[in-house]
């Protein structure tokens, strides 16, 4: 496998790693490790071990974190699509535990796609505060905003913007930020083989100076003492080291904070820089150093005294802005009636628990609930923005009703809904329920389901999968079509 590396690569890194490099190479010809994080919104790290499928070791970083083995396929199991768990290699899941969310922070991941650290510091905050999710690339912006539904996470918005314009409509809004910066990817050619075919060290400058803009709108978006996680998954100094040392040169009122994690990893190389000492407080992970793929953090904060921030320039042209579209010839009063009545029948939740009729958000026919942050209006964001996700997703307008969205199922507890059905994850003379109910098949009520009539909320092993309609004996499949389990699942 080591002949297939670039040979430019296997230079620069014999010459920075001298003796450390025959280990460091030796990786290459090794299984790479695989990871799955559990979801504490859904189970707990020891209620996982006593029911995983799967064997497990913890990952010594990450609380939530667990290796499973390469023969096994925690995505084909329903626990993948009940959102009990993300599928995320080992060394990316130190990022958010470095910023140390908090439940109530106000929190950016500003290049979220797929949604490993979105979903990692959404389930931190515990449904209190806000996550603004972004990505630039709106298909990635739409598997970000998936990802964010499927663990059933209430607090996101969901955007597709450039950072230059996220930066001027959130000045010194975070506490804290998540930079994971677009890189040259030398720390995946182990688990990414197609990485290894488009690197270049043009492409490592092209990435350095790409960084550099990055971090230069997070800063501006960032709270006078708070806090912002830099990180790549490659080795080059100059995305690592010399980003974060330009980045300091630039910005007076940020220093590098040592983290509680330091123990787990390598030190930052200021000799592969500049030599400037204070580099050392940044870490390295490296694939012959521990169980995971190479990455390298960064733990910035900014001073408590700084500038807040200027006035954001959108304000001055709010007057005359459009309004959020609505759906035709519907009052917000109106569309808060059919979802009280939706709530009222199939739940045993108040639907103010759910939704304050006045934090409601109208997309067309949809309809949304918007994060309750206190003493900041969310809708005054919006106008002009391309969201994919404001909050969470309650359902779709139909003629006199509201129908449930899959979002909802996923961010609900069983016990919240009135109508529940376990579908049965073992084989009886043909495939388990629960993988039929995947596939989009209808089922057949047993006695135990035979009295429900309307929405019913499909459950396996307790963790919710998704809508269903019970009519005549049987139970029609709403899961989402689009998202639908095929034959060989």
């Amino acid at each position: 496998m080591l002949t297939k590396l670039p040979s430019e690569f296997i230079k620069r890194m014999e010459h920075w790693l001298g003796n450390d490099a025959e280990p460091f190479f030796r990786v290459y010809r090794e299984e790479r490790v695989y990871g799955l994080r559990i979801n504490p919104l859904k189970i707990t790290p020891q209620e996982w071990l006593a029911r995983s499928p799967f064997p497990l070791e913890p990952v010594p970083w990450c609380p939530t974190g667990f290796y499973y083995p390469g023969t096994d396929r925690p995505g084909k199991h329903p626990y993948h699509a009940a959102g009990v768990y993300y599928i995320q290699e080992p060394s990316a899941m130190a990022v958010v535990e470095v910023l140390g969310v908090q439940p109530g922070e106000k929190v950016l991941d500003l290049a979220a796609a797929p949604g490993g650290k979105a979903t990692q510091a959404g389930a931190a905050l515990r449904g209190e505060g806000l996550l603004v999710a972004n990505d630039i690339h709106p298909e990635r912006a739409k598997v970000l905003s998936e990802n964010v539904e499927r663990m059933g996470l209430r607090n996101v918005l969901v955007t597709s913007e450039p950072p230059e314009r996220l930066a001027a409509r959130f000045p010194a809004f975070f506490d804290k930020i998540i930079v994971d910066a677009p890189c040259s990817g030398e720390g995946m050619f182990r688990k990414d083989p197609d990485a290894r075919g488009t690197w270049s060290l043009a492409h490592i400058r092209l990435y350095a100076e790409l960084q550099d803009k990055i971090l230069a709108a997070a800063a501006n978006m960032l709270k006078p003492g708070g806090k912002m996680v830099y990180s790549t998954c490659t080795f080059a100094p100059e995305e690592n080291e010399g980003t974060v040392a330009r980045f300091l040169d630039r910005h007076g009122d940020f220093r590098l904070v040592a983290h509680h994690l330091a123990d787990h990893f390598d030190p930052g190389c200021p000799q592969w820089w500049n030599g400037r000492e204070e580099l050392a407080l940044c870490s390295r992970l490296w694939p012959h150093r521990l169980r995971g793929e190479g990455h390298f953090i960064a733990l910035l904060e900014r001073s408590g005294d700084a500038h807040p921030g200027e006035a954001l320039a959108w304000k001055e042209k709010r007057k005359g802005r459009k309004s959020q579209p609505r759906y035709p010839g519907l009052s917000y009063q109106e569309a808060w009636k059919r979802f009280a009545e939706f709530a009222r029948e199939y739940l045993t939740l108040d639907p103010e628990q759910l939704a304050a009729p006045e934090r409601l958000c109208l997309y067309k026919d949809q309809v949304y609930v918007l994060p309750d942050v206190q003493g900041v209006d969310l809708a005054a964001f919006m106008p002009g923005f391309r969201i994919l996700r404001p909050g969470l997703h309650l359902g779709t307008l139909k003629k006199e009703r509201l129908e449930p969205a899959h979002a909802l199922s996923l961010a609900l507890a069983p016990a919240d809904v009135r109508q529940r059905y376990e579908l049965s994850l073992e084989t009886a003379g043909g495939q388990p329920e629960a993988i039929r109910y995947l596939r989009g098949e209808s089922l057949l009520l047993q006695e135990a389901g035979e009295g429900f009539s309307g929405w019913v909320l499909l459950v396996a092993d307790g963790f919710p999968l998704g809508w269903g309609k019970a009519s005549n004996g049987q139970i029609k499949n709403r899961y989402p079509k689009g998202r639908r389990w095929f034959a060989e699942s």
